[in-house]
């Protein structure tokens, strides 16, 4: 199979392609606005040597009697692509095993796609996906992505999904071997002003060295999505579907690694958020949050990258402790609200460290906005959002909200958040967690400095051990001198 992303091969191309490969042969079942991924192959010619089968379950009455009645009536959703994909294949395989089996490596395509309606008040988006031979006789592998139709025309939008549609069957036969390469084909022809991709999953035989955890990485990093979310379990999760009407509680860090410091900060921020009038405490969920920027470290010739290992190491340690963790791109708090607030209209709760508010207050990082900081402040702060801010120790003083100064023009717009319950500090935290620094724990992990397991979790302290993570050795050196003091980190 070919490896090497041919750039320049268009849609068409890929259709016949796999038209005129002899072995590829199977089906596609779309639904609602996916109805272009099939046109394309019967565009190209010689269709008649892959599809066995094309259909639209578009009334929800037929759907359900095809694919079963779901508990939550969403159509548009990944548990109904997966019913179309179990359906459409066992169907396959029922039918045509014993009379081409052994010569053919069957396919089942399917998507549900909600496009702009007539009156634009929609979101265009759907879920897509390919169960697929790649030997005749083989087990199966599937690949599932959720995709948002950024185009303002219900026209485009519909091309947009059979473009994609197309890259996504000719990645499964043409680049399986290579996963980067794989995602990479995926907006060939297409633009990210046009699609976005949030969630993609490998699953199956052909695909048990593929880490979806790196995939959703990849997403973020390559441009295809903003954000990209995985749970306690490693397994990616669809941002909007996982958050969609919720309250949400975010704290942002490097984690490298996560130290008690950090679960203090979220555990009495999380506390704080519950007790809010207008929280439901039975509809929460809590993200850590990991943006590119924190992933990135300076090598050598100062080009920041990404290191891949280490950013598993975090993300194992965090999942380890129960965590759900959002990637993105969002290095303003700003643009992280305006996304989070897309997904839910419930209270938002975000969990940040006292130098943060330095930040958030620097006119330098809003110079490419037309508004400045007051147009930041308008996505921040307009919509339910609280900042709960954890203090930190500074030459023997506790700073918080009630001692952090503005610059002076900014002071009467500050005391305004205060008053209207928008900023508040962190109470009932441990204070002797004011003392330690992250980056100096990290140094005494790679030094294995005698008692650095007391500051972090004693599970995480196991796993640094036992994987010899973030530097640790063997060798045990003898406590340094120097203090772990004043958190930058958080």
């Amino acid at each position: 199979m070919n490896a090497i992303h041919n750039k320049d091969i268009g849609t068409k191309q890929k259709a016949l392609a796999i038209n005129l490969d002899p072995k590829i042969y199977g089906s596609f079942a779309e639904i609602g606005a996916g109805q272009d991924v099939a046109a394309n192959f019967f565009k190209a010619g010689a269709s008649s040597g892959t599809i066995a089968k094309t259909m639209s379950a578009y009334d929800m009455t037929f759907s359900d009697a095809i694919y079963g009645v779901q508990q939550v009536r969403r159509y548009v959703s990944e548990q109904r692509l997966i019913s179309m994909l179990d359906h459409e294949y066992e169907l396959l395989i029922e039918r045509l095993a014993a009379q081409r089996g052994n010569n053919s490596t069957f396919f089942a395509f399917s998507d549900t796609v909600s496009a702009l309606n007539y009156n634009k008040t929609n979101d265009g988006h759907g879920w897509m996906g390919v169960r697929f031979q790649l030997q005749p006789n083989g087990e199966f592998n599937d690949v599932v992505l959720h995709v948002k139709l950024l185009d303002n025309d219900n026209n485009l939008q519909q091309q947009a999904v059979g473009i994609l549609g197309v890259n996504l069957l000719y990645a499964c036969f043409y680049y399986h071997e290579v996963p980067p390469v794989f995602l990479l084909s995926l907006m060939d022809n297409l633009s990210r002003d046009r699609i976005q991709i949030d969630m993609i999953r490998f699953e199956g035989p052909d695909f048990t060295k593929v880490d979806n955890r790196l995939m959703s990485l990849h997403l973020v990093k390559y441009g295809f999505s903003d954000a990209a979310l995985f749970g306690p379990d490693g397994k990616n999760m669809q941002p909007s579907e996982a958050m969609y009407k919720k309250h949400i509680v975010v704290i942002r860090g490097r984690f490298r690694p996560i130290i008690n410091v950090h679960l203090d900060m979220l555990n009495t921020g999380v506390k704080q958020f519950m007790q809010e009038s207008d929280v439901d405490k039975t509809n929460v969920i809590v993200v850590t949050e990991l943006t590119l920027q924190s992933l990135k470290e300076r090598n050598a010739d100062q080009t920041a990258e990404i290191d891949e290992k280490d950013f598993l190491d975090r993300v194992d340690i965090l999942c380890s402790l129960g965590q759900t963790v959002l990637i993105s791109n969002f290095h303003e708090y700003y643009k992280l609200v305006a996304y989070l607030s897309k997904i839910t209209k419930l209270k938002i709760g975000v969990v940040l460290g006292y130098p943060n508010l330095d930040y958030i207050f620097s006119e330098e990082h809003y110079t490419d906005l037309p508004g400045g900081i007051l147009e930041s402040f308008a996505t921040l702060f307009s919509r339910k959002v609280k900042l709960f801010v954890y203090p930190t120790l500074r030459d023997g003083v506790i700073w918080n909200c009630l001692k952090f100064f503005p610059p002076p023009h900014l002071i009467d717009l500050y005391r305004y958040l205060i008053s209207n319950n928008k900023i508040e500090d962190i109470r009932h935290y441990n204070e002797n967690n004011l003392s330690v620094e992250t980056d100096n724990v990290l140094q005494m992990i790679k030094d294995n400095v005698d008692g650095w397991e007391e500051f972090v979790p004693a599970e995480v302290a196991t796993m640094i051990k036992e994987r010899r993570l973030f530097g640790f050795s063997c060798q045990v050196k003898p406590p340094k001198k120097e203090e772990v003091t004043a958190a930058k980190d958080v």
